[in-house]
């Protein structure tokens, strides 16, 4: 089976890499920045970077959408496709709708749409294991099914709905923890501490987490134990940081809250 990548971000370098290292031929690339696009190409076996959107003569049968999520109906409205091609976005968040602007001079100008949402995160020189991320697959045409298979052991039938909520969740543990991550960074290193100093323990709660029934159950802290003395010492140290200080109540109330019962 061959395929195009239209775009040329995080996203379009790890599915180009990873299709081809499975046999997967990647014909063309397409990108806004040409440079860019050639870069991936220069990265693959015989991949030919394109100018437009006018895939009518390409021999490929699934045409990837790796663009942001503000410009998927934009691309999908001006894309031109051969006959019996699958348009195919990789957004979490965005309904397969987005793509029936698609129109073609086939079968009553209906485009045959699919969504195909690798639950990862995603940067550029990072190595991803795809045999260990689950794949979303939401599509009418077995053809998508059997592509996602070739990447990865956990591929997963979701309708829109399905995939936004667990884009929700991939929101709360990945993006918001790696932020405060970045916080807890900021809050040491401005007082000349070693953020080094707490990885340990940020690699313990992660093993526990992971071997856990449900996080909630590894739980520690002052806010689980209602520990109010060392929780108003904490808001003290940060009471000239308004926005720090917030995001410290809210989390503890948060965490208060659910333990409330325990």
């Amino acid at each position: 089976m061959n395929i195009s990548i239209i775009g040329s971000g995080n996203v379009a370098w790890h599915l180009a890499k990873a299709f081809e290292q499975r046999g997967v031929a990647v014909n063309e690339i397409y990108s806004r920045d040409i440079r860019k696009a050639e870069s991936l190409a220069d990265v693959l076996y015989a991949a030919k970077v394109v100018s437009n959107l006018d895939f009518t003569r390409s021999k490929s049968e699934v045409f990837f959408l790796c663009v942001s999520d503000d410009a998927i109906a934009t691309v999908a409205e001006a894309i031109r496709l051969p006959e019996e091609a699958i348009l195919v976005h990789t957004s979490g968040a965005k309904p397969i709708d987005e793509l029936f602007v698609a129109t073609s001079p086939y079968h009553g100008g209906r485009v045959n749409c699919g969504v195909f949402y690798p639950l990862q995160t995603f940067s550029k020189d990072v190595p991803v294991d795809f045999s260990k991320t689950p794949i979303l697959v939401e599509s009418d045409d077995s053809r998508l099914m059997s592509l996602a298979k070739k990447l990865s052991n956990k591929v997963v039938k979701a309708d829109s709905r399905e995939r936004l909520i667990y884009h929700v969740g991939a929101v709360f543990s990945c993006n918001f923890v790696n932020h405060l991550w970045a916080l807890s960074k900021e809050i040491l290193e401005s007082e000349g501490l070693s953020f080094e100093m707490l990885k340990p323990l940020i690699q313990e709660t992660f093993k526990k987490m992971l071997q856990s029934e449900h996080p909630a159950e590894v739980q520690t802290g002052p806010a689980v134990r209602r520990d109010r003395k060392t929780m108003a010492a904490h808001q003290a140290f940060l009471e000239d940081d308004e926005d720090l200080l917030k995001v410290y109540t809210t989390l503890s109330e948060s965490i208060s809250d659910w333990h409330r019962s325990d």
